[in-house]
């Protein structure tokens, strides 16, 4: 998950020498907070599994006219993929590697520290009746490689984090270690595509690891937007966003699509989600050219701050909730839902205010300092 944004206050469409002033734009932390609640509706009302216990029957028969639309929730996840390729290249632009990597880790470490541990502690306990991880599974969570070492997870969301390691890690090596400028990026993300398309084509497991194929189009698109930001005349630009909406359409329905099947607990058309996945794309190239300039209210900074923590503990303490709220007190669904989703919200916030407001910039100082 990207940071909230701070893009160029200069007016878009004007080329930007070097690494420019910033200034924040919340219309992309309010879309960071769509694309979470997103996740969410897809979590509560449209997926079974472990959600259907929390709420004593399967979510389709307790939303039937919602739950087909909450399927398309988890296309909420190309979102931030989207919305990260556009933050990263930002903030990586113009920035030595030290600085880049004390910025990504101190913005996903301390929130994600507190939600292992949080989560860990209340799956513990006698009354709540869902399976807690190995502690020594626990700890390895800890290190976010948990996916690659086949460890059990604590968080059921972090596998979209591994996704982010990964182009972090592509993104520092061959923009930031050399130094960001428009072809080097132009380059990297010509590049990344035809060798995703390639890792897609031989089916080698460490290709499809390290290349990212089905996630790939969505970074690449959100460079290219960024370079779109710098630049709304750069045909280039649009050439890496076109090209990047057109993969990875294919590539999400690919993923999420299936014939229809009374197996099936939900199904989502192709129209469908190559409009949730075009209508992300749109946005953020909304906000990259400055359309959305005028969605400028303060509260959208809080939202932002909100959306990292509230994606990490949502889906398994949502379960607690929902079935306490559902179970337990007899509130019905539709009202259960809007409750489970204010406690997340609550709880990120506090997350927000007293662990990651508290150890990000100490975090952050200690990983900048310069050795002796």
């Amino acid at each position: 998950m990207a940071a909230p944004a701070r893009p160029s206050a200069v007016a878009p469409g004007t080329p930007k020498p070097g690494r420019p002033r910033e200034s924040r734009l919340r219309a992309l932390d309010g879309l960071r907070l769509v694309a979470a609640l997103m996740v969410a509706a897809y979590h509560y009302g449209g997926r079974d599994g472990e959600v259907a216990r929390a709420w004593g029957a399967s979510p389709r028969q307790e939303f039937p006219t919602l739950s087909p639309y909450f399927a398309y929730g988890c296309l909420g996840v190309q979102i931030f993929f989207v919305i990260s390729g556009f933050v990263i290249c930002m903030s990586g632009w113009g920035r030595p590697l030290r600085s880049f990597f004390a910025s990504r880790a101190s913005r996903l470490l301390p929130a994600y520290w507190a939600a292992i541990i949080l989560v860990t502690a209340v799956f513990a306990l006698p009354m709540v009746a869902f399976k807690a991880v190995a502690p020594s599974d626990v700890l390895v969570n800890l290190t976010m490689l948990q996916q690659p070492l086949g460890v059990d997870r604590v968080l059921g969301v972090c596998w979209t984090l591994w996704a982010e390691i990964r182009f972090y890690a592509l993104f520092a090596l061959c923009i930031v270690l050399p130094g960001a400028n428009r072809r080097r990026v132009i380059l990297f993300c010509a590049c990344w595509t035809l060798a995703a398309a390639i890792a897609q084509g031989a089916g080698q497991p460490l290709l499809d690891i390290v290349l990212m194929p089905q996630y790939a189009p969505f970074f690449i698109g959100g460079v290219g937007l960024y370079l779109v930001h710098r630049d709304r005349r750069d045909a280039y630009a649009w050439g890496i966003v076109g090209v990047s909406w057109l993969l990875g359409q294919h590539t999400a329905v690919k993923d999420l699509w299936h014939a229809p099947t009374v197996h099936a607990f939900s199904y989502r058309t192709t129209f469908g989600i190559v409009l949730v996945v075009t209508l992300g794309f749109v946005a953020v190239a909304a906000i990259a050219l400055g359309r959305l300039n005028r969605v400028n209210w303060r509260w959208l900074t809080v939202a932002g701050a909100l959306t990292y923590p509230f994606y990490l503990v949502h889906e398994h303490l949502g379960w607690v909730v929902i079935k306490g709220l559902h179970q337990s007190l007899g509130i019905p669904s539709y009202g259960t839902f809007p409750l489970t989703v204010a406690a997340m919200l609550l709880l990120a916030r506090l997350l927000n205010r007293y662990v990651e407001e508290w150890l990000t910039p100490r975090l952050r100082t200690v990983l900048s300092r310069p050795r002796p």
